[in-house]
């Protein structure tokens, strides 16, 4: 019987360096010269045959009728992708308050220099952190933000101490954070978050005169104590303590090299090339420090070059905006960024317990609450998760997310890679649901995900080897 080889579900994309990309239903995917792609569309049987074998196993052609056995890998493969999604809420971010010295132009939600009804109270605290525990996650994340939790280290320490006493007997992988500038840092502090496995999260614009311009507070002094912060957490808890993360302003487009160059010079092994997001004040300074997705574009390619040149030099530092994308495109097993999922990880793999004692979907839906739109509130804490998880903005988020119901998501290459973000849309344009190619998202993703593909295509062995190594998730490399 002679075996005849036909084409499975796929879509392609042409991308600028001439060459196509096609992706499979299970996110495995080949590139094409635009003859050869005809050549697969219409007549693959005359495909050379390791062709056709390496076709075959990224599920590009198959027989008219394939077995039981590939129907269920496939299946498998697909599921794999979405685990994150299905497998109950595991990031729980709690805001203990919204203290925070510093007055930065682009900052996502309102700042107080007072408690004074800007801080949770002990029974909505206590209620958050019992809360973690209904979700079905065997592995949890505790993420404290604010802003700055370590103004009220006070409530942090409770609650870490009641989860753990419950983890006791619940028996959970909890992994503890702590998004803060560090200004409050101190030696007794350390000594806890070394005993209970906490890390600190920070955010590092780039050099001293860059940061202190975008992260300003009365004494102009915000770099330099956030970096003697970074030196007393890897002194007393730990070399691996402490990471950070920049956000990109109109004031960054000229830096990306001397950016990433201060992370290497501060010895950080990540760097998180992040654009702005436009929620509370960031949205009323676009004229100040908005730019296009273009610019944004031309900044993150000089940054990623320059990352790559310091790997060459053997300095080990990973990008994590490549790494988010790369993951999508080359692992298995998806990392569950939640910016990307379908449907949305907002509200099905994060959970945000807000200082004001509500429920929101995604630290982007409680920074729209304090900009005054408090419509994606799923409820109040200590409503129990089944309610919260069937609620009807759960339910609006999820249809809004789904990209095979979105026209343009339904026929893009990266449709499993990729997603709308309907938080952002609601921040954007008031409702959640938009058409998908004028959002700054699909924008920016659809031509990071080109840029993506077109530099796998092109790596020589070394680099391809790099990219596949960011291409895990970091808890797995870890592991």
């Amino acid at each position: 019987m002679t075996y005849t080889p036909q084409t499975m579900s796929f879509r392609s994309r042409l991308l600028t360096d001439g060459f196509v990309v096609a992706t499979a239903a299970t996110g495995d995917h080949a590139f094409f010269s635009p003859e050869e792609f005809e050549q697969f569309r219409h007549a693959p049987a005359t495909l050379p045959l390791h062709r056709q074998a390496e076709l075959r196993a990224r599920f590009l052609l198959g027989s008219p009728n394939p077995s039981t056995g590939v129907r269920r890998l496939m299946n498998s493969r697909i599921a794999t992708k979405r685990e994150t999604v299905s497998s109950g809420p595991a990031l729980h971010i709690i805001v203990p308050t919204l203290q925070c010295a510093h007055s930065c132009r682009y900052c996502q939600v309102s700042r107080a220099l007072s408690d004074q009804g800007h801080t949770i109270s002990l029974t909505d605290l206590d209620s958050a952190c019992d809360s973690i525990f209904e979700s079905s996650s065997p592995t949890l994340t505790v993420e404290f933000q604010g802003g700055d939790p370590l103004l009220r280290f006070d409530l942090v320490e409770h609650a870490i101490l009641r989860i753990q006493a419950r983890n006791i007997f619940e028996k959970k992988r909890i992994r503890f954070v702590i998004a803060s500038t560090l200004h409050q840092l101190d030696p007794a502090m350390c000594a806890f978050f070394k005993v209970h496995g906490v890390y600190l999260s920070t955010s590092i614009d780039g050099p001293l005169e860059l940061h202190n311009r975008n992260r300003p507070v009365p004494g102009r002094d915000a770099y330099e104590r956030t970096t003697l912060g970074v030196e007393m957490a890897r002194s007393l808890i730990g070399p691996d303590a402490v990471a950070a993360l920049m956000t990109t302003t109109k004031a960054s487009l000229p830096h990306a090299e001397a950016i990433v160059d201060e992370y290497v010079r501060l010895g950080f092994k990540e760097i998180f090339l992040r654009p702005l997001s436009s929620y509370g004040f960031a949205k009323r300074n676009q004229t100040l420090l908005g730019y296009s997705v273009e610019d944004f574009f031309r900044f993150y390619q000089r940054g990623l070059q320059r990352v790559i040149h310091w790997n060459r030099q053997g300095v080990e530092i990973r990008e994590v905006y490549a790494s988010i994308l790369l993951n999508k495109m080359l692992s298995t097993f998806d990392a569950g960024y939640v910016d990307l999922q379908s449907p949305t990880g907002a509200g099905s793999s994060v959970l945000v317990y807000n200082y004001d004692g509500y429920v929101y979907p995604s630290d982007e839906a409680r920074m729209l609450a304090e900009s005054g739109d408090t419509s994606l509130r799923m409820g109040r804490i200590g409503t129990p998760l089944d309610v919260l998880l069937s609620s009807p903005i759960r339910g609006e988020l999820v249809e809004a997310s789904e990209v095979e119901n979105t026209p343009g998501c339904r026929d893009c290459a990266y449709n499993l890679f990729c997603a709308p973000n309907p938080v952002d849309m609601k921040a954007q344009y008031g409702h959640l649901i938009q058409s998908i190619f004028e959002t700054e998202h699909c924008q920016r993703h659809m031509g990071l995900f080109d840029a993506m593909f077109m530099m796998v295509r092109a790596a020589g062995d070394e680099l391809l080897d790099l990219l596949h190594l960011w291409a895990h998730p970091v808890a797995e490399r870890r592991g």
